[in-house]
């Protein structure tokens, strides 16, 4: 081991002379000493060399401020473009003899070598987690800069290779999972808070209670996303009994649903990478494995844009609510409402009314649902199941939702159907007491 670090560190150095690079100015200072050692790195053709020089860069820019990261990457975007006069040859042979030989040679031309400094930058130890991370700069400063975008496609494109399916492993987390990776699910939770560890124990130990992650072997100890399940006896219509404290777990043979009820990303630099419905699919194979007797797929899911469209919806005139509802709404603006139990039932009755009007009536501009949500389980082929009012009352559902959460169903013999019907006709596939419920009057 002795041996393999002292060869890799005179590679290292060698490489570093080679193209000036001084001991002492081993730390990069600068954007422009990153962008230096970039146009060295593509520069040259041996691997041992390159992964060193890779490392510098990697590490050089880690070390800068965000003003500086943002230079490098916008230098990134705007330096590493294709070769134009190669471009513009390939054309020119293209046209000329349009061949599969002159087709693929104009392929590889039209390719900026962004590209292939993405590709290089990975070689470098841990290159792709500091990858991941790179694009978490990007993701933040792209608002700002529109000319980020070549290079967020660049690395969208390639993320997809590297991170497909064959290259990701499933793995269930329990108590025995070691102490680093659940000290990350807890930091990662992203839709039910995890409050400390007696929280996340009651989570993954007793044995109505599965968590499963994808792991990528690049990424070492870095869970991707993860998803928990409760195993119940049916359907569940509220979080609270699902994560409460002192509940008495239900024996694993005699649970018959399983209740996918929060799924999380965990790495901001992945956006945009699908994984969750690969991780739906595969724990559903995993618990029909282990629990034979379980029929019944769902989710328990938020609705993170209800709120705010509900609360357009009341300031228009013309939209759909009755002057009566709209006075039963104004219930929302006071914060003690939910203490009228009469007044509750008459609400959550309305707002699960207008729920079932939001997911079948509105729409982005490209006429799928203006929920994420949605969008990601009927993608999938899931059914919107059921609507439940008063289903999640913590400080955050309120907020998001007026406490409405949905089950979204995955019928295992209509999924495949269920996908078409989304993906080729926008269709969005509920239920039929979701569909009566959204004509129905409070």
């Amino acid at each position: 081991m002795t041996f393999v670090t002292d060869m890799l560190a005179t590679v290292s150095r060698r490489s570093r002379e080679l193209i000036g690079w001084k001991p002492a100015e081993l730390q990069p200072r600068r954007a422009a000493d990153v962008v230096a050692l970039a146009r060295a790195l593509l520069s040259r053709r041996g691997e041992a060399s390159g992964t060193a020089l890779a490392r510098d860069i990697l590490d050089g820019y880690a070390t800068l401020d965000a003003e500086q990261r943002v230079a490098v990457l916008r230098d990134f975007a705007e330096v590493f473009g294709a070769d134009r006069a190669k471009l513009e040859a390939a054309i020119t042979a293209y046209q000329a003899d349009p061949t599969p030989a002159a087709a693929a040679s104009l392929h590889a031309a039209a390719e900026p070598r962004r590209q292939e400094l993405i590709r290089r930058l990975n070689l470098a130890p841990r290159g792709t987690a500091a990858l991941v991370r790179m694009r978490d700069d990007l993701l933040a400063a792209l608002p700002a800069h529109a000319d980020l975008k070549v290079l967020d496609d660049d690395l969208v494109h390639l993320f997809s290779s590297w991170f497909n399916r064959g290259f990701l492993v499933v793995k269930r987390i329990d108590w025995s999972t070691p102490a680093n990776i659940l000290e990350k699910i807890i930091r990662y939770e992203a839709v039910h808070e995890i409050r400390d560890w007696d929280d996340l124990r009651r989570r993954l130990e007793p044995e109505d209670r599965r968590c499963y992650a994808f792991f990528h072997p690049r990424l070492d100890d870095e869970p991707l996303i993860f998803v928990e399940v409760a195993l119940t006896a049916e359907i569940p219509a509220a979080i609270g009994p699902l994560i409460a404290e002192g509940g008495t777990p239900l024996a694993a043979d005699d649970a018959r649903v399983a209740v996918f009820y929060s799924i999380s990303n965990c790495q901001t630099g992945l956006a945009g990478i699908s994984f969750g419905s690969l991780l739906i699919k595969q724990v559903v194979e995993e618990l029909k494995r282990e629990l034979p007797k379980l029929t019944t797929f769902v989710t328990l899911s938020p609705v993170p844009g209800f709120a705010k469209w509900l609360a357009k919806e009341r300031r228009t005139e013309t939209g759909f609510l009755l002057e009566e509802e709209r006075d039963l709404l104004n219930a929302l603006d006071e914060p003690d409402w939910r203490a009228d139990r009469a007044r509750v039932t008459k609400v959550d009755r309305l707002l699960a009314r207008c729920a079932a009007r939001y997911f079948l009536t509105a729409k982005t501009t490209g006429n799928r649902p203006l929920d994420p949500v949605a969008r990601f389980h009927l993608g999938n082929g899931a059914r919107l199941e059921r609507i439940n009012a008063g289903a999640d009352l913590s400080e955050a559902g309120l907020a998001q939702s007026h406490g409405v959460m949905v089950n979204y169903l995955y019928d295992l013999g209509r999924i495949e159907e269920n996908h078409e019907a989304y993906a080729e006709r926008r269709e969005i596939v509920a239920s039929p007491p979701v569909r009566k419920l959204a004509e129905a009057r409070a």
